[in-house]
């Protein structure tokens, strides 16, 4: 294999052969030392292939590949895998720099040397020998890595012309070749793109910002750049929490002198649209822990300020002690972001696990969603909730203390529900048939009290869809119990919910569903009901009738077939 992936004709593309390289050998996981173990020995297979060593053991002879090799096209890839070799050495010292700040200089270098090898593959291109897309190729490649070298040295002006170069290079080849080896163009450029953003950003470009968000949105720029896009985000917070001084929650002003708070304020509504415009689920939830992060440290930062509040209120004993603080006020508002949060976030799981769990199993082996997982998840919903209502300052605010109580009794009801899924699944009818009364019970509570709240359903899952559905589950569990009642077996031993037996006549409800091992079974105890009326009844005499039969003869008979004489 060494020596086959060592040929290389004029027809491979230059950046199909580096991805396919950085795939297969450590760059999956983002391993760059493995990498540039590779494109070391791939080196020393190509020089003793090509008879060109650089001298012996004891001296080192330089030697320079120059446009009279190219009748051999491998000389091109020697290049190719030298400039490799030293960019991925130079992304493995980046990684390293972020503890040892002293490597970025040798960062800085391999970089320059990557830059300097690329240059020299672009010129050793120019050659007639060369086709055109070959040539286009080092151009792009070249450019790429000049970008790098100037967006290292933070010269954004050059490194965006640079990586705009690379960008236009790669869009006409994507639109000159097959899909297969166009989604490879496209990809370079879609990685290139978030850095053509960030030097934009850094040239003041008004726009760069909304493009930043929008990227970190769509989840481009993985790795050390989104990073670098979060502390960017941050700063441009920054410059904008100045204008921002206080916050409006609950009919309360509350003014806001905490840096930290204030960043977080700002960029609330950007986040909350990110997530809602979010196209994935996996970009959802990491758009939900980010923003559950930068509320947990706020909070620690107010309640950090809260503590030499609550000092400050110590030695000076004010008479509103009892009264609820600006500060504290805050730190509920924070609080209240964080929960709903949480509730959201964990709703947007119990919808993604509920389509899953209405899903074929496709593998009998591979353990899917269970109703269980969903009871698990209702029920740290119920926790935030219920955290909710004890928010300091909020104790005597009804309307928000009828809010939370009406969402308690949704979430009780979706989390009822599949508790009686779990219930059905182990064919325990009963128990399922009284959890799915008491999932009505609760879910005309909500209707009843909803009445009173306007805008009440707005952020709740839909109480009519649940009632739709345990209707119908709860009919198709009442045949279901039935026949399973009917083919249990005789001696089986019959729970003790269901050994209580009503004294009311089966005629009397008729309507009402009505469980009992003894009219179910295989030997059912019904009533039995005997017609004993019918000895004592005179029926009328038939003889005359019978005498008619009897003497009608053959005469009788044709007269009975042609209708005669009836």
């Amino acid at each position: 294999l060494a020596g086959l992936e060592d040929n290389y004709s004029s027809g491979d593309l230059f950046l199909q052969i580096i991805k396919e390289s950085q795939q297969q050998h450590g760059l999956r996981h983002g391993d760059y030392q493995r990498y540039r173990g590779y494109c070391s020995r791939r080196l020393r297979r190509l020089r003793k292939t090509l008879g060109f060593k650089m001298g012996n053991r004891h001296k080192y002879i330089g030697k320079k590949v120059t446009v009279e090799m190219l009748s051999d096209n491998r000389y091109l890839l020697l290049v190719l895998m030298e400039a490799e070799r030293a960019w991925s050495y130079a992304m493995q010292l980046k990684q390293e720099a972020n503890t040892e700040p002293r490597k970025r200089f040798h960062l800085l270098a391999r970089l320059r040397k990557a830059a300097k090898h690329s240059e020299k593959l672009e010129k050793l291109c120019e050659s007639p020998r060369v086709d055109a897309k070959t040539k286009l190729e080092a151009q792009a490649y070249t450019a790429y890595l000049t970008g790098m070298v100037e967006f290292e040295l933070q010269e954004w002006k050059r490194a965006m012309e640079a990586f705009n170069k690379c960008k236009t290079i790669y869009e006409k080849l994507a639109s000159a070749f097959t899909e297969e080896l166009a989604v490879l163009y496209r990809q370079r450029v879609d990685e290139i793109s978030p850095n053509i953003r960030y030097c934009a950003y850094n040239i003041d470009d008004p726009n760069a910002i909304k493009d930043l968000m929008q990227m970190r949105l769509t989840g481009g720029g993985g790795g050390m750049m989104a990073e670098k896009l979060e502390s960017l985000i941050t700063q441009a917070r920054t410059k904008q929490a100045a204008t921002m001084s206080e916050v409006e929650w609950r009919g309360r002003t509350v003014p806001v002198k905490i840096d930290k708070a204030r960043i977080f304020l700002l960029g609330l509504a950007d986040n909350e649209a990110a997530i809602a415009q979010a196209t994935n689920e996996e970009t959802k939830e990491h758009l939900y822990e980010t923003l559950l992060a930068e509320c947990r440290d706020t909070i620690q930062a107010v309640r950090e300020e809260l503590k030499t509040e609550a000092k400050q209120r110590e030695r000076s004993s004010d008479a509103d002690s009892g009264k609820v603080s600006n500060l504290q006020f805050l730190h509920s508002y924070l609080s209240y972001i964080k929960l709903c949060t949480l509730v959201k976030r964990n709703e947007s799981m119990a919808h993604t696990l509920q389509a899953k769990l209405k899903e074929p199993e496709s593998d009998e082996n591979k353990r899917g969603p269970r109703p269980q997982d969903l009871i698990r998840l209702y029920d740290i919903i119920l926790q935030s909730l219920a955290e909710l209502s004890t928010l300091q300052g909020l104790e005597d605010d009804h309307t928000f203390q009828k809010e939370v109580s009406l969402k308690t009794l949704v979430y009780k009801a979706y989390r009822c529900f599949f508790i009686a899924q779990s219930y059905v699944l182990v064919k325990k009818w009963s128990e399922a048939l009284v959890l799915y009364e008491r999932v009505l019970k609760y879910a005309k509570e909500v209707q009843s009290k909803a009445k009173s709240l306007n805008n009440s359903f707005r952020d709740l899952p839909d109480i009519q869809d649940l009632i739709a559905e345990v209707n119908a589950e709860k009919y198709s569990l009442q045949a279901a119990a039935i026949l399973g009642e009917s083919n249990t077996d005789e001696t089986a031993e019959v729970p003790a919910q269901q050994q209580v037996k009503d004294n009311k006549p089966l005629c009397d409800h008729l309507e009402a569903f009505h469980l009992d091992p003894t009219l179910v079974g295989k030997q059912p105890n019904l009533p039995l009901f005997f017609d004993l009326a019918l000895n004592h009844v005179a029926f009328p005499p038939l003889d005359d009738k019978v005498e008619q039969k009897g003497k009608g003869g053959l005469t009788g008979y044709i007269k009975g077939i042609f209708g005669f004489g009836s």
